[in-house]
C-alpha cells in the first residue's frame, strides 16, 4: 500500500519542502510511537490533523492520557482534605495509587463526612479572600460561589466566552437591583504570549470589567471579579483547593488535554466544561449528574463551519449580546474595546457566540444547583473519587510499558 501511494499524498508528507522542515511530519516518521493526550485529541489526530499518517503507520498511533501528581497538587497544597480522605481510606497509601479514591463514593451518602468536606472547601475560600484581600486589595465574599478560570490566555481557552457572560450579568443585575441572584466571585490567573495583542486586550478587557463591578455599589454584592497577577504554580496552590466551579470552556476540538481540569476535580470543583480535551474523560469517570457540560460538540463544530459561520447573525437575534457588545464598543470603566469586539463580530474563529446561549444556561443552572448544599457537596465527592485515573503515576506507567518498553 506504501508502494501504491499517490504522488499527491506523498508531495502532502514530505518532511523538507518549500525550503521549509516540517517538524511534525519528521517526528512521526522518526519515531515508534505517536500519541496524543487525551482520547479525544488521540482520535482527532488519526481522523483529522494526520490521516494520512495514521494510514500509514497506524500501529504506531496510541492514546496516553495526560496526569497529574497528587502530592503536589492534594498533599501538598490541601493537607486538611488529604487527612480526611486518609482518614475514610485507613492510611496514606491512597497518595501513590490515586485509583483507591473511587472507595470515596460509599460516603456519599454521609451526611457527616459531607459536612467535614464543607467545611474544609469554605476554610479554604477564606484562606484565598484573605490572599486576595491583601494581594490585590479587593474584598470577596467568601460566601460566595468561588468561580475559577486558570489557565494559558488564548482565545482558544475563551477567557472571552466567561467575561461575555459577567458582563450580561452584571448588566442584568443594573436592571434587576432586587432579582434572587446567589452571589459568585469569578476569578482568573493567566498569561499571555509577549506578543499576543489579542490576549493582551482581553486582559485588559477583563481588568476593567472587573473595576467597574467591584467599585458599584448596586452589583458588587452579588457580582466580583478578580484577575490575579503573577499566575504561577505556587498561587495555583491556593487557587485549586478554593474552587467551587471549573472553567474549561474551550471550543471542542482545540484543547488537546489540559492539566489543570485534573488538579480542581482533585480538590472537588465541579467541571464547567465543552466536550473537549480530558472533560470527555472527566464526564465519564464521574457521571452526567457531576459536571457540567454545554456547547457544540467536535463534529457540531466542523460541520458549522463547513456550512460557513457568521458571528453576526447571533448577535442579530440576541438582545443580551447586542447589549453586551455596545458596551465593549461604548466604553468599560473608561475604556473601550473595539478591537476584541470587532474580531467578535467579524470573525469569532472560536465560535464563543455560537456557544454563548449554552454557557449562559448552564451558569444559570450551577446557581441553582448550588442552592442545596448537601447535593453540591455530594457532587464535589464524586468528583474526588472520580479523580484517580487521572494520576501522573498511571500515565507514566502506561508510558514505560507501552512506548518505552521498561519493566
Amino acid at each position: 500500500s506504501r508502494r501504491n501511494m499517490p504522488r499527491e499524498q506523498i508531495d502532502q508528507m514530505k518532511m523538507v519542502s518549500g525550503g521549509v522542515v516540517h517538524m511534525a511530519k519528521m517526528a512521526i516518521y522518526c519515531s515508534s510511537c505517536t500519541n496524543g493526550v487525551a482520547r479525544i485529541h488521540t482520535e482527532i489526530l488519526k481522523h483529522n490533523a494526520l490521516p494520512e499518517w495514521y494510514e500509514l503507520y497506524p500501529e504506531r498511533f496510541q492514546n496516553k492520557t495526560n496526569g497529574i501528581t497528587p502530592r503536589r497538587w492534594i498533599a501538598l497544597c490541601n493537607p486538611e482534605l488529604s487527612a480526611q480522605i486518609t482518614d475514610l481510606l485507613g492510611d496514606e497509601g491512597w497518595i501513590t495509587d490515586l485509583s483507591r479514591l473511587k472507595e470515596l463514593e460509599k460516603y456519599a451518602g454521609d451526611p457527616a463526612q459531607l459536612d467535614r468536606f464543607s467545611r474544609i472547601k469554605s476554610a479554604k475560600k477564606a484562606t484565598l479572600a484573605e490572599y486576595i484581600a491583601e494581594h490585590d486589595r479587593t474584598a470577596v465574599d467568601a460566601d460566595s460561589i468561588f468561580d475559577i478560570q486558570i489557565k494559558r490566555l488564548h482565545e482558544y481557552k475563551r477567557q472571552h466566552l466567561n467575561a461575555l457572560n459577567i458582563a450580561a450579568q452584571y448588566l442584568y443585575l443594573k436592571e434587576n437591583p432586587n432579582a434572587d441572584f446567589i452571589p459568585k466571585t469569578y476569578i482568573f490567573g493567566a498569561k499571555a504570549a509577549p506578543g499576543y495583542y489579542m490576549a493582551k486586550q482581553m486582559i485588559r478587557m477583563i481588568c476593567k470589567l472587573g473595576d467597574l463591578i467591584n467599585n458599584d455599589p448596586a452589583v458588587r454584592d452579588k457580582l466580583r471579579v478578580v484577575y490575579l497577577e503573577e499566575y504561577c504554580v505556587s498561587l495555583s496552590e491556593h487557587l485549586m483547593p478554593a474552587a467551587e466551579v471549573s472553567e474549561q470552556i474551550s471550543l471542542a476540538g482545540t484543547e488537546a488535554s489540559g492539566t489543570g481540569n485534573m488538579k480542581l476535580m482533585l480538590n472537588g470543583a465541579l467541571t464547567l466544561g465543552t466536550y473537549d480535551g480530558a472533560n470527555v474523560e472527566i464526564h465519564e469517570a464521574v457521571g452526567t449528574d457531576n459536571i457540567f457540560i454545554f456547547g457544540m460538540r467536535t463534529p457540531e463544530v466542523n460541520e458549522l463551519r463547513m456550512k460557513g459561520y457568521h458571528p453576526e447573525d447571533y448577535i442579530n437575534n440576541s438582545q443580551v449580546i447586542r447589549d453586551v457588545m455596545a458596551r465593549m464598543y461604548n466604553g468599560i470603566n473608561g475604556a473601550t474595546f473595539e478591537e476584541v469586539a470587532n474580531s467578535i463580530r467579524n470573525k469569532d474563529f472560536y465560535m464563543a457566540l455560537a456557544d454563548f446561549d449554552s454557557y449562559r444556561g448552564t451558569q444559570h443552572y450551577i446557581s441553582e444547583v448550588y442552592r442545596n448544599q448537601l447535593e453540591w457537596n455530594k457532587k464535589s465527592l464524586y468528583n474526588i473519587a472520580g479523580a484517580g485515573r487521572f494520576s501522573a503515576d498511571r500515565a507514566v506507567t502506561d508510558y514505560a510499558r507501552d512506548i518505552w518498553n521498561l519493566k
